[in-house]
């Protein structure tokens, strides 16, 4: 399981991370980076969603779906 963990640095920005775990057990920890304005937050967000969602597949195969 992954998710996405907010800390506060020392510096006073927000950090991001992507975390996974097996059990209770975190087994990986993927720093994506830290901003200390809102849309900078939001923007580090959407890329740690998009490192999660790169390690899912699909459940169904739509790809003949999606020709043109």
């Amino acid at each position: 399981m992954a998710y996405i963990r907010r800390f506060k640095t020392t510096s006073g920005a927000t950090g991001v991370q992507v975390c996974y775990k097996e059990g209770n057990r975190v087994v990986k920890t993927v720093h994506v980076g830290s901003a200390s304005s809102e849309v900078g937050l939001k923007r580090l967000e959407r890329k740690a969603q998009g490192i999660i969602d790169a390690g899912k597949h699909s459940l169904f195969n739509l790809d003949k779906f999606n020709k043109k």
